[in-house]
């Protein structure tokens, strides 16, 4: 039988961080927006036009678009100041609006800004090596006749299905206005959250079944390891529902009152999210009392194993530090030839009846 060994599964873990999981965790704790962002150059421009793709790596071709009267798709992969910059200026975004995408570690918001509408939030992945949630953020511009997108990754994204259906003639896609466009992006985005949690549901159902079978020191961090993650979704679905909500209750002229339905359908899925995740931190927190549980009766029962072994040998001691006293003419069956094997069966015999005993009670 062929076996491929994978030395570099193991060699990870002569690294302690990696062993404990320490880098990871400075990873979800350490969020601060306001260090400088280091990303990745753009390296392409997606433009829909009148909801048929494009693709072009200058962004000045995206200019002409804003005066088209028809509904238009700006998706810009990879975040370049320059190219991010010069597309909103031209389509009138605030200064501020454009540091919050290129900025880092953002928390989900929306905001209404001299006539545009902003949503930033992040696209959950699941990692199937690693075992972990990665996000990506994204911003979401919103304004009259257009909807400007920017992604950090290039290589993948939540989309596809959108573009699927942005190539069918009768698309309701074509047929709606912008903030509808918004809402297919919001939704796709959301919905990408109960795949990424059915990953770490199936995490939890491995976690779970090895912590009764075995309940070793692997089991607690592989436990911890998966709150982590579950920390990650929280921090990303919670202030998305407050977004949602946002945009139900605001009165923008950029939404149509014909799409409010559709914005509390999201509201709806992103709240059994939120709910969803919150049963997921409790099965978690209640996998690590049981781990503890285990441990505890584990203990108990080698403390009572060990307990017993010691009340059993408890006469026998005391019977043989009897009779190893200097006291020569007072021990009785001492000289006596059958002494010796009277005491053995004195010794013999208590714990027997000390077993029977314990086991009347019910002990073990």
């Amino acid at each position: 039988m062929n076996v491929k060994l994978r030395p570099e599964k193991y060699l990870k873990y002569l690294y302690l961080p990696n062993l404990f999981a320490i880098r990871r965790t400075k990873e979800i704790l350490s969020v601060n927006p306001t260090l400088m962002p280091v990303r990745e150059e753009a390296r392409e421009v997606k433009v829909a036009e009148d909801l048929s793709e494009h693709e072009s790596d200058n962004v000045k071709e995206c200019f002409a678009f804003k005066h088209s009267n028809r509904i238009s798709w700006i998706n810009i992969d990879g975040l370049r100041k320059t190219d991010v910059e010069a597309v909103c200026e031209h389509y009138e975004v605030h200064p501020l609006l454009i540091e919050d995408i290129l900025s880092m570690n953002q928390r989900p918001k929306m905001d209404e800004v001299e006539g545009v509408m902003f949503c930033l939030l992040n696209m959950l992945y699941f990692n199937d090596q690693k075992k972990s949630v990665e996000t990506e953020q994204i911003s979401i511009v919103l304004g009259k006749d257009f909807v400007i997108s920017f992604q950090e990754d290039a290589n993948r994204d939540v989309f596809n299905p959108l573009r699927n259906k942005m190539k069918l003639a009768k698309s309701q896609i074509r047929q709606r206005t912008a903030d509808y466009l918004l809402y297919i992006m919001l939704d796709l985005i959301v919905d990408n959250y109960f795949v990424v949690m059915e990953k770490l549901g199936e995490q939890i159902e491995v976690i779970e079944e090895e912590v009764i079978r075995r309940h070793n020191t692997h089991s607690l961090a592989r436990v911890n390891q998966l709150r982590k993650e579950l920390i990650v979704l929280k921090r990303n679905i919670t202030p998305v529902r407050d977004l949602i909500s946002s945009i139900i209750r605001s009165e923008s002229e950029l939404l149509d009152d014909r799409t409010t339905k559709y914005f509390k359908d999201v509201y709806d899925h992103i709240n059994q999210a939120h709910d969803l995740s919150e049963n997921y931190r409790d099965v978690m927190v209640s996998l690590q009392d049981l781990y503890i549980n285990n441990v505890n009766l584990k203990m108990n029962e080698v403390m009572k194993v060990m307990a017993i072994v010691t009340c059993l040998m408890a006469p026998a001691t005391v019977i043989g530090g009897i009779f190893g006293m200097n006291f020569d003419e007072n021990v009785p069956f001492f000289h006596q030839e059958w002494g010796f094997y009277t005491v053995v069966g004195i010794m013999l015999i208590i714990p027997v009846i000390m077993l029977w005993i314990f086991r009347k009670r019910g002990w073990f």
